[in-house]
């Protein structure tokens, strides 16, 4: 038997994505952003108002870096969601991490979340329907300290996901399958 809960926003796992820009004065802007994915191969969206300080950011610079929250900095991704860059000029020093100035787009790559994806924008969407932040991922780079024989290891990147029922982060490792190949096996049947 099924049993009604109270809420809409029921995707579980939703990413926990860190989402940094440069500020006017040239300090970092950092936002925890959970409504966001992949469009195509090569595109992210990301379901932000133009409220934030981040939106703003984005639309003047051109640019930001999407990366990969981890178990390891939970204290700093919640922090990053939870304080807005409106009321407060520059949360990166305020969180204890540090960030290097991609070499590809006007954004920070922010140095301790083990998977980044530097992006140039290409355009907001707003309306009833629109979904905000749409950018092209020019280059993904990854802490060497996730890599396994040379390959990057998911299981050492420790990603958290967002908990929309309980509000909670959860760590997301465990391999339980081969995509595009455990299907298979009921192929044909």
């Amino acid at each position: 038997m099924r049993k009604e809960i109270k809420t809409t926003e029921a995707i579980f796992p939703m990413p926990v994505l860190m989402i940094a820009t440069y500020n006017d004065d040239g300090t970092v802007n950092v936002m925890n952003a959970a409504w966001g994915t992949m469009l195509e191969r090569n595109q992210v969206i990301l379901n932000l108002t133009e409220t934030h300080k981040t939106v703003q950011n984005i639309k003047k610079r051109k640019a930001f870096t999407v990366s990969i929250a981890d178990s390891e900095h939970v204290l700093q991704a919640d922090y990053f969601g939870i304080v807005s860059g409106n009321n407060v000029n520059d949360k990166l020093a305020n969180s204890g991490l540090t960030a290097t100035k991609s070499k590809l787009v006007n954004a920070p790559i922010i140095n301790e979340f083990p998977i980044c994806m530097e992006c140039e924008f290409l355009t907001y969407q707003s309306g009833e329907y629109g979904c905000g932040v749409i950018g092209k991922v020019v280059n993904v780079t990854a802490d060497e300290k996730v890599f396994k024989n040379d390959k990057l290891d998911i299981s050492l990147v420790k990603a958290i996901a967002f908990d929309p029922y309980t509000h909670g982060y959860y760590e997301v490792t465990k391999r339980v399958g081969e995509a595009f190949r455990d299907g298979l096996k009921l192929k044909n049947n």
